[in-house]
């Protein structure tokens, strides 16, 4: 088998490698499920190494950890090995290295995070959900895309967009709820001037939102915990109220993105990845659905070399944050030898490199070949995970001639290192998508009454 070596990162060790590594040396069945709301449940099968073993327990955290990541989950059944389970049971603790995810995932749930040992029989199987999202178009719905500089809104009538707008604002500097408060009601009005009537109102949000509630987002970081807890987590819930008791669906944007492709593919099975300032991502599923999955994928490991570059914010190594957003191509400038401005922004930084780029510099086309490179080891390792047809790629990290680079060099991966993914299709939004496809997308979520 073919393998691809990062050039500027020599010691990338692809997840997916050292997994299927692993799982053909294990002869001990194993058994991880974790659970999240409303009793759904994933569960993932590998073998492992017999009684207490080092490799064992790196491994099987970096395993669970990506579930965590990937499906969500408050509660964790583990069963076919003692030594292991208790290993974990410490690993993911309020004292553990994992302590990070422990208090993220009890926030997302509101319930206290556990680890549960069981024989290998008694983990529980799967319990999947698919949760019809998007695609009703009839009647006069809003669509509202809060993002981190601007907020869009978009009048949809039977599926046309008659009005569609951006305003500016700031909510990841400001304290006060009311100002992200109003700003929504701003946007819902300027939409709702456009029409007879409101029918329904779909949100795409940064951010994790669990029955309409806003659990964890970056838009309101700077909101004191209390204040967050009393003002925000129903805001979208209070603000559609104000046009009476209309259909209102909030999906985290990365979903939105996913089905505004899944719409204009005509097709599931869609995972959007979109590198910006950090790794965000959605699925569809082969029904069209979406499954009530996390999908944080910037938390997810995809380098298993411990030596790698940490995430400031969860404390951890290999995390996708660091090889798919404009902190991938800033580490890897500076790999390269681009001395880049340390008073700039990473905007600002990616700019750099990206001009570059323009200008054929061979140093920013070996950044985008060596992201490439990562990025096709690590489709691999999401489908594990995911049932992906099409891989929908975006962000400012893929436009221009570097993301075409990106695009190929990870195509030559799968095609040569894993044929068992080179029908995968790796595409960028077409023009519809990119226009209008994602208010239309959030402007569809929900069921009309």
């Amino acid at each position: 088998m073919k393998s691809y070596v990062p050039s500027l990162e020599k010691d990338f060790r692809p997840m997916i490698i050292e997994l299927r590594k692993f799982k053909e040396k294990g002869t001990v069945p194993f058994a991880i499920c974790v659970e999240r709301q409303s009793g759904y449940k994933y569960r993932y099968d590998l073998n492992v190494l017999p009684g207490k073993n080092a490799e064992n327990e790196e491994m099987i955290e970096r395993v669970i950890k990506s579930i965590l990541w990937i499906v969500g989950g408050f509660k964790i059944y583990l069963g076919g090995n003692d030594e292991l389970v208790k290993a974990m049971q410490e690993v993911f603790s309020y004292n553990g290295s994992r302590k990070f995810d422990v208090e993220f995932m009890e926030r997302v749930y509101k319930q206290k995070f556990e680890v549960v040992a069981c024989s290998y029989e008694n983990v529980p199987a799967s319990v999947e959900a698919s949760i019809p999202a998007g695609g009703h178009l009839e009647g006069n719905r809003i669509g509202f895309d809060a993002g981190g500089s601007d907020r869009k809104v978009s009048a949809v009538v039977n599926g046309e967009v008659i009005h569609s707008e951006e305003v500016v604002w700031f909510p990841k500097i400001n304290e006060d709820p009311e100002y992200h408060y109003q700003g929504i009601l701003d946007s819902f009005r300027r939409a709702a001037e456009k029409m007879p009537s409101v029918d329904a109102i779909g949100v795409s949000s940064a951010g994790i939102y669990i029955d309409n509630e806003v659990r964890v987002a970056s838009l309101f970081i700077k909101v004191p915990q209390d204040e967050f807890d009393a003002k925000v987590v129903d805001m979208y819930i209070r603000a559609a109220k104000q046009y009476g008791d209309v259909p209102l669906t909030v999906a985290n944007d990365g979903d939105v993105t996913a089905l505004a492709g899944s719409m204009s593919l005509k097709s599931g099975q869609v995972l959007g990845i979109a590198m910006g300032t950090s790794e965000a991502a959605g699925y569809v599923n082969k029904d069209g659905n979406l499954n009530g999955w996390l999908s944080e994928l910037a938390f997810v490991p995809v380098d298993y070399n411990k030596g790698a570059m940490v995430d400031e914010w969860s404390g951890d190594y290999g995390c996708g944050v660091k090889y798919f957003s404009q902190d991938g191509v800033i580490k890897l400038a500076g790999f390269a030898g681009i001395e880049l401005d340390e008073n700039a922004s990473p905007a600002e930084k990616l700019k750099v490199v990206q001009g570059l780029m323009k200008e054929h510099d061979p140093r920013a086309k070996e950044i985008y070949e060596n992201i490439g490179t990562y990025l096709g080891y690590s489709i691999a390792y999401y489908s594990e995970f995911y049932d992906i047809k099409y891989l929908l790629l975006l962000g400012r990290v893929t436009s221009g001639e570097g993301g075409d680079i990106l695009i190929e060099k990870a195509n030559e991966v799968l095609k040569n290192v894993f044929p068992e993914y080179k029908d995968i299709k790796i595409v960028t939004p077409d023009e519809w998508t990119r226009r209008v496809g994602q208010s239309i997308a959030a402007a569809s979520l929900p069921a009309s009454k």
